[in-house]
């Protein structure tokens, strides 16, 4: 994302940004920047109607730069687009102040940001990871089996499925295994060829190469269909005198899966033996979080709490700071509807990361290990030394409360 001009107090967080993206993972951080009650302004395209003098009526579609105060945003995983619904908030020729419209903000389209409420130290934290320049892409996944392929692509906040691969491969049968040996030849080429159009080894405006990182390709299939893609693609890499794809080569990574689709692809990275291997990205960084969160959970020796009221009472104690505490919170608390609620989750990231010295991770809604973490309550905490009924004090105060308004009941 370019962020094009920015006047933005960081004292008393008043102020606007105007930014421009330019990858579809551009358009994942927009909607987590923006958030109900801001102000989004962009270009619109509204449909007027004018009556002229002889009373004949004429519509036409006219650009106008339009302000609408947020009220709900809904982004499309899959095609990168993202709608902003709300009130106009200024007035101008074409439309009336309060009148509803959807902003559909596009690659390479600029827009303005101003944050009614400030801007908190979570939503600067994002600004400065949207405007980050280096490439964001941390693994290019293949998950495969026999004549289907899924071309996916890990960032550091989500996973996209970049392209869907079927080739219809004949069954294997006693002398009859040439048609099955050309129907997966067929099926790696195409999948070979697809590959390398998104990966574009030649370094030219892709998300995926830096001059000084090579992205890791991971291969996985149930049997042993990825083996054979990555012996197939080392037969093309020296057939082909390929020098990017032979630099490839050494990047590659083969893994198990219970099945030749997406979902599966959860299960291979949180392996210990993917994580190891990729244990330099941000995504594997952020798995091993969690599998250490959740051994501790397993040990259940205080060490590991989850939910709203248990892990504020564990920062309240200062059990989440120096010395290996970590505040692990989903991204989707920030984007709530609530103004009330989203402070809540950001004067709780400031306690730790300030007052208290811990660790926190916002962990992406789109990953595995975000995913994980919204079945705990969307946050959770590993704390520096262990601490006992942290859920047990709340229904001791739900019991005190329960006393006290059927002591009053009595009085009356």
């Amino acid at each position: 994302m370019r962020l094009l001009k920015s006047q933005i107090d960081k004292k008393h967080g008043s102020g606007f940004a105007t930014f421009l993206p330019e990858e579809p993972e551009d358009m994942w951080h927009a909607y987590n920047l923006i958030q109900p009650t801001d102000l989004v302004r962009a270009k619109a395209l509204r449909r007027v109607t004018k009556t002229s003098d002889s009373g004949s009526v004429v519509s036409e579609r006219v650009k106008v730069d339009l302000t609408i105060a947020v009220t709900s945003t809904d982004f499309d995983v899959g095609s990168g687009q993202l709608h902003v619904a709300g009130r106009v908030a200024v007035e101008n020729d074409y439309v009336k102040l309060g009148g509803h419209h959807t902003l559909d903000l596009e690659l390479n389209r600029r827009f303005t940001l101003e944050k009614v409420d400030g801007w908190d130290s979570v939503a600067l934290e994002m600004l400065r990871e949207a405007c980050e320049t280096e490439r964001k892409a941390e693994l290019w996944a293949v998950v495969m089996g026999e004549g289907i392929a899924n071309i996916c692509l890990i960032t550091e906040h989500q996973t996209i499925l970049r392209q869907r691969i079927e080739v219809p491969v004949p069954r294997k049968r006693r002398g009859g295994l040439d048609g099955h040996d050309k129907g997966m030849e067929k099926f790696f080429w195409t999948t070979l060829t697809t590959l390398l159009r998104h990966l574009d080894l030649s370094g030219a405006s892709s998300s995926a190469s830096t001059p000084d990182k090579t992205v890791p390709l991971l291969l996985a299939s149930p049997g042993f269909v990825a083996q054979s893609f990555l012996a197939y693609i080392k037969a093309e890499a020296t057939r082909t005198t390929n020098k990017p794809l032979l630099a490839l080569l050494p990047t590659i990574i083969v893994a198990h899966s219970s099945s030749p689709h997406v979902h599966s692809l959860a299960e291979v990275l949180a392996s210990p033996a993917i994580t190891t291997k990729l244990s330099d990205t941000k995504y594997a960084r952020e798995t091993a979080l969690m599998d250490k969160f959740n051994t501790f959970i397993r040990q259940d020796d205080g060490r590991a709490w989850y939910g709203p009221r248990e892990v504020e009472r564990a920062v309240e104690k200062g059990a989440v700071g120096r010395g290996g505490g970590v505040l692990l919170i989903s991204n989707a608390l920030f984007r709530a509807q609530n103004v009330a609620e989203r402070k809540r989750w950001v004067t709780l990231v400031d306690r730790v990361r300030e007052v208290e010295g811990g660790e926190v991770r916002v962990l992406s809604s789109l990953h595995e290990s975000g995913q994980r973490l919204e079945a705990l309550g969307n946050v959770a905490a590993i704390l520096t030394f262990p601490l006992e009924d942290l859920d047990e004090e709340e229904e001791e105060e739900e019991s005190v409360d329960a006393a006290v308004v059927e002591e009053e009941a009595m009085v009356i």
